[in-house]
């Protein structure tokens, strides 16, 4: 009864159009009703207590971060590099698209940070040097979802507060995973551009290369110092972040001198209502995320899957299934704030490690960003790049073919990210 009350309630608020973060405080309060615990005191508590919180404040800094480095010129020179390390391959402008998120990942966290500065960036020379516009823009919106899974990641962070598990092990367990996924847009890549006509670029002399590294170089000084930081214990993840919204604006202001003082208004201005919605979104699903421990639907949904307990790979499969279906109708956030909370005790009663877990999420939720009919990463690709969504869907299928092979691969073979974590770790 309480797990067909949650859903439905949650289904038919979103059916009417209701955004999100509404349909979560409607679906908590349905439920406290349903148990008569309905108070609207609880609810303002669970409210406020969400959002005030050490962890979250890492969510603001780090989107700061993100705006400055778009603006003050870091995430401009690490597509230079790219460029002028792997443009000179067949198709090397589409190499310098994954190379480069994977760089620009490690700077934001956030994917459509990325598939703004890369649409804006590279889309019009890819389609200028003789690219199909649907192929490099679905590339562009693939490459884009690296961001929530290599660290620092906003969407780790909200899943860290969301299931108690640390946050710094899930960034160090999104490297390797985020390597692999880049690995895989690659070689699917190579097969798409061997069917277009297009003009490599001119290879870059070492002068220019070491010319356009030197340019870089304090770019590419911040993830050095996150990971670092993160490995050795120096910083927590909401020191890390305060760190990157600090160095960001300093090189932007000071050293790259591409960011004004009138220009810091604006920024963080647009920083502030990227972080306010993510941070109501983290406030309004406390509730129903109270109500579902008092109600106990993950002990529910254990008892439903019982027969998949004995056995944790058909588990995982089945939960991804799952994740990419609730990903099609539903933004990454949401989908974090909702599952995590449920599905991440039923994994660690049937024995997989958490954190193994928590990557295979966010690897699906990165996924289903890049998902029709929501897709949120491909409408900014769409508004930036000035392109038909349906169009854009077409060019997305087969670096989305590849994403999903290598989660699969993933959860047929946990050692790929329990290994390399373990190393990282240690």
């Amino acid at each position: 009864m309480t797990i067909t009350l949650f859903t439905g309630t949650l289904l038919l608020i979103i059916a009417i159009g209701a955004p999100i973060a509404y349909a979560l405080i409607v679906t908590g309060a349905a439920l406290m009703w349903q148990m008569g615990l309905f108070d609207g005191q609880i609810i303002a508590q669970n409210l406020l207590n969400a959002v005030d919180s050490f962890p979250m404040i890492a969510i603001p800094l780090f989107i700061l971060a993100g705006e400055v480095m778009n603006a003050g010129g870091l995430s401009r020179r690490i597509i230079a590099l790219a460029q002028a390390l792997v443009g000179h391959r067949r198709g090397g402008l589409g190499y310098v698209v994954i190379f480069a998120g994977v760089l620009l990942s490690s700077l934001s966290g956030s994917a459509l940070a990325d598939a703004a500065s890369l649409s804006a960036l590279l889309l019009p020379m890819m389609v200028a040097a003789g690219h199909s516009k649907e192929r490099a823009g679905g590339l562009i919106a693939s490459a884009s979802i690296i961001g929530p899974i290599i660290p620092p990641s906003i969407g780790f962070i909200v899943f860290g507060v969301a299931t108690n598990l640390s946050i710094s092990r899930l960034f160090l367990a999104g490297i390797a995973p985020g390597i692999m996924i880049a690995l895989a847009l690659a070689v699917a890549w190579y097969f798409v551009a061997r069917s277009e006509d297009v003009t490599p670029q001119p290879r870059a002399n070492w002068a220019d290369v070491g010319r356009t590294f030197a340019n870089s170089l304090w770019a590419l000084m911040l993830p050095v110092i996150i990971i670092v930081g993160l490995r050795f214990g120096i910083v927590t993840p909401t020191e890390a972040a305060g760190v990157a919204a600090a160095y960001s604006l300093c090189v932007a202001m000071f050293v790259y001198r591409e960011l004004t003082f009138d220009d810091l208004i604006d920024l963080v201005f647009r920083a502030g209502k990227t972080a306010a919605g993510v941070m109501f979104l983290v406030a309004a699903a406390a509730i129903p995320a109270w109500m579902i421990t008092i109600a106990d639907i993950p002990g529910q949904v254990i008892a439903l899957v019982e027969p998949l307990m004995e056995h944790p790979k058909l588990l995982v499969f089945a939960l991804m299934v799952l994740i990419i279906i609730v990903g099609t109708a539903m933004d990454l956030t949401p989908t974090i704030l909702l599952l995590g909370p449920i599905l991440v005790p039923v994994v660690d009663a049937a024995g997989v490690d958490p954190i193994y877990f928590g990557v295979l999420f966010m690897i699906n939720c990165a996924i289903g960003l890049i998902t029709p009919p929501v897709g949120t990463v491909l409408n900014v690709v769409c508004a930036v790049g000035k392109m038909d969504y349906e169009t854009l869907v077409k060019g997305t299928l087969p670096f989305f073919l590849a994403e999903i092979i290598i989660l699969f691969l993933l959860v047929l073979f946990p050692e790929l990210v329990t290994v390399p974590a373990s190393w990282i770790s240690h």
